[in-house]
């Protein structure tokens, strides 16, 4: 099993913002939702616990109550979105009206390919399946994490939103060796 957590709020999330590599804090609200997730997975044992480097994952992580335990990894850091970094989607698509990030990726940052790769890597490098872990991230990453768990195209991450200070947890079902969802998107307190 895996679960996968989302980082609290930092301002350009709350504003849309496309944020990748810009190393934001969380904001009030974002660090009040990662304490509440530390009520949700109180009590879980985890055989690893992984976050990205960037502050808003890393304090996510401490506030859980994982810093101590928790393993930083480049590959989980958010996509690269070069020259549109910082701009929301809607000034995106002002300039290029059928911009897809999936499809097109960002001029000057990453290819979809390029972070499925990324994602890819991190995969083949947790073990086996009958681990449970712990991944902290970003919206974007975390997607297409979930997309290549899933073995499915890319573009299904468009089908998979995902709010901020929110727990997903992939699993596999054993009798039929399939992986799966089992948990999308909850957020404690809801």
């Amino acid at each position: 099993m895996i679960c996968l957590v989302r980082h609290g709020e930092t301002a350009w999330s709350r504003d849309g913002r496309h944020t990748g590599r810009t190393d934001l804090p969380l904001t009030q609200t974002g660090e009040r939702a990662a304490a509440g997730i530390a009520t949700e997975l109180a009590g879980r044992v985890f055989t690893q616990v992984w976050t990205s480097p960037l502050q808003r994952a890393r304090h996510t992580c401490e506030l859980a109550g994982f810093g101590d335990v928790a393993i930083s990894d480049d590959r989980l850091m958010e996509w690269d979105y070069g020259d549109y970094e910082g701009l929301t989607s809607a000034s995106i698509r002002a300039d290029r009206p059928s911009w897809s990030l999936l499809r097109d990726g960002c001029p000057g940052g990453e290819q979809t390919a390029e972070v499925v790769e990324r994602v890819q890597s991190f995969l083949n490098g947790i073990g086996d399946s009958q681990q449970s872990i712990l991944v902290f991230s970003s919206g974007h990453l975390l997607r297409l994490l979930t997309t290549v768990w899933l073995r499915c195209d890319p573009t299904f991450a468009d089908h998979l939103p995902l709010d901020t200070a929110s727990i997903s947890i992939l699993d596999y079902e054993v009798r039929h060796a399939v992986p799966t969802i089992s948990l999308w998107n909850h957020r404690p307190g809801w």
